[in-house]
């Protein structure tokens, strides 16, 4: 996956339309699914817990259904990419431990994904007005790009692969 621009303002119209759509939809069909569900299904004096629960189960499938069926829509093209963003920078999250000390052993794999993960995780944090959490990277991102100086590399988020995880 390669890093792109996004338009901030866009993605957190887009993101927040999204969210509200995705919360009413799912109010809306549960509340009128378990209603007819019950209607139809329900005797007095039972309890109605199943039938309610199967009309969040059918709501949660109808959203779910909806957001694969439409994810290539252009509306969702920067909610869907930030999406599969954070999907990546987590897989490297989980393997970061074993890939960070090889920084220091000039690894040139090791770089590029760390290279990629700072890079990565600061277009999100930016994204989200998460500005606590920048500086921390900044001086992580400085101490990887010191290294790819000593060691004479250059290196480019478009040079990650996401199978260069598997050998970590």
């Amino acid at each position: 996956m390669k890093l792109r621009t996004i338009d901030k303002n866009r993605y957190g119209k887009h993101y927040k339309m999204l969210f509200g759509a995705i919360v009413l939809a799912l109010i809306v069909i549960s509340l009128s699914t378990s209603a007819l569900l019950i209607r139809v299904f329900s005797t007095p004096d039972t309890s109605n817990f199943v039938l309610n629960l199967a009309g969040v189960v059918v709501a949660a499938l109808l959203v779910s259904y909806a957001l694969y069926r439409f994810r290539h829509h252009p509306f969702m093209d920067e909610v869907v990419y930030v999406w599969n963003l954070k999907k990546q920078l987590n897989r490297i999250y989980r393997k970061k431990r074993k890939i960070e000390p090889l920084i220091d052993e000039d690894n040139l794999d090791a770089m590029v994904v760390m290279n990629y993960f700072y890079q990565g995780s600061k277009q999100l944090y930016e994204l989200d007005d998460n500005t606590i959490t920048l500086d921390d990277l900044a001086i992580r991102l400085n101490h990887l790009n010191d290294r790819l100086e000593q060691a004479g590399l250059k290196v480019s988020t478009d040079d990650y692969d996401p199978g260069m995880l598997d050998r970590f």
